[in-house]
């Protein structure tokens, strides 16, 4: 089954100065990214290494770029870069099959 979903894996690490101002910004910017059209979820793991990994959604390429340049993410973005991140990785996917499976009771 192919679908136009756009998976965005975002890996990240840290600075150690930056995680408390970091975690005080990160639930914002997520609740933008959920407020966006065509949003579909997102989690975000975090690896016993420290390094984090976001996994976000959105139903088409469109909408996945309308969320990387909203104004209020790009402000974040740059902070990112300046401030909060040592390192990080971002791969834009399409999503070419999906299948599910849930345990019934």
């Amino acid at each position: 089954m192919g679908t136009d979903h756009v998976v965005t894996v975002f890996r990240s690490r840290l600075r150690p100065e930056a995680v408390e101002e970091y975690d005080e910004v990160a639930p914002r910017i997520e609740e933008l990214a959920r407020a966006m059209p065509g949003f579909v979820d997102l989690k975000t793991f975090t690896a016993d290494d420290g390094e984090r990994v976001t996994i976000a959604r959105f139903d088409s390429m469109e909408h996945q770029r309308a969320w990387r340049n909203e104004p209020d993410h790009r402000i974040a973005q740059r902070a990112g870069r300046d401030r909060y991140y040592s390192e990080y990785l971002i791969q834009v996917c399409a999503l070419l099959d999906e299948v599910t499976f849930t345990r019934s009771a």
